[in-house]
């Protein structure tokens, strides 16, 4: 018998019942970095029994402003190893899985093939594999959400729930629907998202390592906020919670940019 002592205050809200779906569930998290650690503690936290995590990469001094895992201290170790230690420190009953490793066609077959999954969470940050993810899981018939962009944005209640198809004001969500639609992937796949217009000008050109050519500067709080709204749906999901989704606007306004204010009470008189 599991000891459930730590989970009082969340039977307080699901009762017994949500307990039992939950401790009985197994759900995947691919991506370890800003928003699927925090996804992670977040499914861990709720209590749900079984989890498989996925990360190849290991920190980088730069992941310090918004990744779970990333300290001063924990410079070039595994995502998935520090993960893992922590949601086992939550609970040490969690029956987990830890694959450090980066998706490949091939290897995202074989992750599959080794569930099956209550839900999967794509937290990846990298359009390629994230594609890869996404097909695989869908044709394979997987409940999913996927996270898109984070970066160039700045506000928490401008994110939103909706099939994939139906995003909008997200760069990343933009080339993810081209390319699906290409492969034959339709509804079915929940998005969180931010209809927030992302500020070009925090766009950097990279080395095109782990299948990023370009990134946008990112916030402390926003990513783990995606990671938030991603863990809620699928919690209220395994639950049999109704997940309101957003529908998408017949005509999409184009919000004028903000204007610079002055950095003093002088500037600008």
């Amino acid at each position: 018998m599991q000891d459930r002592s730590w989970l009082s205050r969340t039977q307080l809200l699901v009762g017994d019942p949500g307990l039992d779906r939950l401790t009985a569930a197994h759900v995947l998290v691919v991506g370890l970095g800003g928003v699927g650690s925090f996804a992670a503690e977040f499914i861990a936290r709720a209590g749900v029994g079984r989890m498989t995590i996925v990360d190849g990469d290991v920190v980088d001094p730069s992941n310090r402003n918004r990744q779970l895992p990333a300290l001063a201290t924990t410079h070039g170790q595994s995502k998935a190893d520090l993960m893992a230690e922590r949601l086992l420190a939550i609970n040490p009953e969690l029956q987990l899985r830890v694959v450090k490793a980066f998706l490949t066609p091939e290897k995202v077959r074989e992750l599959l093939t080794e569930g099956p999954y209550d839900y999967v969470m794509d937290c990846i940050d990298s359009i390629t594999p994230k594609l890869t993810l996404l097909e695989t899981a869908y044709k394979q018939g997987c409940r999913i959400v996927s996270s898109m962009g984070a970066g160039g944005k700045l506000d928490p209640t401008q994110l939103r729930v909706t099939e994939l198809f139906d995003t909008y004001e997200c760069v990343m969500a933009q080339y993810v629907r081209k390319r699906l639609k290409k492969l034959d992937v339709k509804a079915g796949i929940k998005a969180v998202f931010s209809i927030e217009q992302v500020r070009k000008e925090s766009l950097i050109m990279t080395d095109g390592s782990n299948f990023k050519r370009s990134a946008y500067g990112t916030i402390s709080y926003l990513p783990a906020a995606f990671g938030g709204v991603c863990a809620s749906v699928v919690i209220r999901e395994l639950l049999g919670e109704p997940v309101e989704l957003l529908k998408r606007p017949t005509v999409i306004r184009k919000k004028k940019p903000a204007k610079k204010k002055p950095h003093s009470l002088t500037e600008g008189l």
